[in-house]
């Protein structure tokens, strides 16, 4: 097939530092063109890729250091190209919430719009009821919940090089890990917690956004005063053994053999099987035993749920069947407007 696929312009393709989307595109690219496929991207000319690039912004925003820049002006360029040479493909991957909707509206059908962020905000029902036609995947199920009822077209958990993260069948670093981004939803201050109970050094390697700041220096940043507790800060994809979100730091976890605890919520219990590749806890006191359960499960195990269910190539996999089901569709209602 004939796909091009579009990203979001914040982060490089994959990105340098911190970034879950653009990430996640990058190895869809690359798992798609192994597959055969004929791939295009649409990205920032910093991407690195398999796929054909057509570079529409001459480095991602987020780390280019001129003092002013517009996103939605870059981002308004990047679907003018899009649309210009849309007759090329197959089908149109799109990875930027619905900023490309009023631009296609007149050809929904030959696109799929994934959604990677949270859908529980006050204007977007509105804004999927409108644009009504546009088939919708979701990383989650959990992630629909507040739009139930919008166009959901399938769903994709993420998936990621197996060669990314080296599996390690035995433990040797002799510490816990919190990777992501500083945040209140994020709960740095929990991990902090949970290590010290059970008798653990913690590492956090993670983002602090300019709105975050004084979440962290009021929160987060009190808690650091001890050796039991280090934080590394931002760092990039050499200096982890695994990178970032949907939960990707889950199956990025999962994919060094390394079993996890998490809460919960969101997409936790799609991504983690209870009691083999990790535990999910509802509160700290059941997050400790759980943590001093987990560090003696079997890693080869929590490797082969990874292969089974998060490479990027069973990703790749299940967006071809949307593909495909797209155009199947297509060419079925075509047939009955010409009947």
């Amino acid at each position: 097939m004939k796909i091009a696929q579009i990203t979001p312009l914040y982060e490089a393709v994959p990105p340098k530092l911190y970034g879950g989307t653009e990430r996640v595109v990058a190895w869809l690219s690359d798992a798609l063109v192994d597959a055969g496929h004929d791939v295009t991207l649409f990205a920032s000319a910093d991407a690195e890729t398999k796929a054909a690039l057509v570079p529409v912004r001459d480095q991602a925003i987020r780390l280019d250091p001129a003092e002013l820049k517009s996103d939605l002006a870059a981002h308004m360029g990047m679907l003018h190209e899009v649309r210009s040479r849309m007759h090329e493909f197959d089908v149109l991957h799109f990875h930027v919430d619905m900023i490309h909707f009023p631009f296609f509206e007149d050809c929904a059908e030959r696109t799929l719009t994934t959604l990677h962020g949270r859908l529980d905000l006050k204007d977007l029902p509105v804004a999927y009821r409108r644009w009504k036609q546009f088939p919708l995947a979701s990383i989650s199920m959990d992630q629909r919940k507040p739009l139930r009822n919008a166009n959901w077209f399938g769903c994709v958990h993420h998936g990621m090089p197996r060669a990314l993260c080296n599996f390690t069948a035995e433990p040797r670093g002799g510490y816990l890990a919190f990777l992501g981004r500083i945040s209140p939803e994020k709960r740095a201050d929990r991990a902090i917690a949970i290590a010290r109970r059970v008798g653990m050094p913690l590492k956090i390697a993670a983002k602090i956004d300019a709105q975050d700041r004084a979440y962290f220096e009021r929160e987060i940043e009190p808690l650091l005063g001890h050796s039991d507790v280090e934080f590394v800060g931002e760092i990039n994809d050499a200096q982890k053994p695994w990178p970032e979100p949907f939960g990707i730091v889950m199956i990025e976890a999962m994919a060094c053999g390394t079993p996890i605890v998490a809460w919960n919520c969101g997409s936790v219990p799609e991504v983690i099987d209870d009691h083999v590749t990790g535990r999910i806890v509802d509160n700290e006191d059941d997050a400790v035993m759980a943590t001093r359960e987990v560090i003696g499960y079997d890693r080869a195990t929590v490797r082969a749920v990874f292969e089974r269910r998060f490479t990027a190539e069973a990703m790749a996999s299940r967006y071809v069947e949307l593909y495909q089901r797209l155009a199947r569709d297509r060419d079925t209602d075509l047939g009955l407007r010409l009947a």
